[in-house]
């Protein structure tokens, strides 16, 4: 599986076109792409001896263009310079490890989610006297906002604990201090009502100077900080676990090292909450219901989709990429 997630809210493609008029001495290697792979490979090995950074397993198309942004952001002539200037200054390597790990982030993004979510997981979630949520890869944490919201409007939120972590720094204390640009403010009203919220959008935040500032009520039950799901041991007994639009950033072992690591994290009859371009392989219908636990009940009607490749998830809402634990 994944990790580690989203930061400034520039995309793939944006950062693409950063680079398309700074990128002279990459791009001139032509046949000797291979070269600019191992040298990628080495400086990323580099990072992980130097700092502790495991970026060597991300998917090598998303990394070259996220190494080609940061050099041509940094001004230095080429990836040797790059390569010197991170192993020697730990400061200028805080300033761009967030360029490297990029993702974007919306509140209520993916409003089918959010609806699926509080009609079909919310109902199971009642049953348990206490919930630990877990958001991994939160990035700048409007989706950890976003989940605080639907609990808070679906009387979940006083007994739960929200977990979120990242691996970039400057984007847990951006998602700590929950302030975001007023620009974004239709977007996220919008997602809201589609999402299926039940209060006005405007109760959740203050507006001041062109930004919005989650209101306070909202990190109450929240726990921001650092963590690298690639190397950091992971929490336990979680009912939820949101990893949305983190995996399609690393390769396909590493998603397998990951996906092992959040199932290990999640409660019989926990949830596993993927993004929308993020499918766990089906291997095929039928399962037996997931163990019942004490703390909790299951209420009538409630069954489990297909088992996952290792027989632990099932499908639970499939559209939505929402998966249960079943062993």
């Amino acid at each position: 599986m994944m990790i580690q997630q989203g930061r400034q809210h520039s995309t793939d493609a944006e950062a693409d076109a950063t680079t398309t008029t700074n990128l002279t001495n990459m791009d001139s290697l032509g046949d000797q792409g291979d070269r600019e792979g191992g040298e990628i490979g080495a400086f990323l090995e580099e990072i992980y001896v130097r700092y502790g950074y495991d970026l060597r397993d991300y998917a090598p198309v998303s990394i070259r263009r996220r190494v080609r942004a940061v050099l041509a952001r940094s001004g230095l002539r080429d990836l040797t310079e790059l390569r010197r200037k991170v192993d020697s200054d730990p400061v200028f390597f805080a300033s761009i490890v967030e360029h490297l790990t990029v993702r974007v982030s919306e509140m209520f993004r993916d409003p089918a989610f959010y609806r699926a979510f509080r009609s079909k997981v919310v109902p199971l979630l009642r049953t348990y006297p206490l919930l630990n949520i877990w958001h991994c890869g939160c990035a700048s944490g409007e989706e950890v906002y976003s989940s605080a919201i639907l609990l808070m409007e679906e009387g979940l939120y006083e007994r739960s604990q929200i977990y979120a972590t990242d691996l970039s720094p400057a984007a847990i204390e951006q998602a700590r201090q929950g302030v975001y640009a007023a620009e974004r403010l239709p977007l996220f009203a919008s997602n809201y009502v589609q999402a299926g919220g039940t209060a006005d959008f405007s109760r959740y935040y203050t507006a001041a100077y062109g930004r919005i500032a989650m209101r306070d009520s909202l990190r109450r039950k929240i726990l921001f900080f650092q963590h690298d799901l690639v190397c950091d041991q992971v929490f336990s007994q979680m009912q939820v676990v949101f990893c949305r639009n983190v995996l399609i950033y690393f390769n396909h072992e590493l998603r397998q090292r990951v996906i092992e690591k959040l199932r290990q994290s999640i409660c019989h009859g926990g949830f596993l909450c993927l993004g929308s371009a993020e499918r766990l392989s089906i291997a095929g219908p039928g399962t037996p219901q997931p163990p019942r636990t004490s703390g909790h009940r299951e209420p009538a009607g409630s069954a489990l989709g297909n088992v996952g490749p290792s027989g632990v998830f099932a499908e639970f809402a499939g559209d939505e990429r929402i998966y249960r634990q079943c062993q």
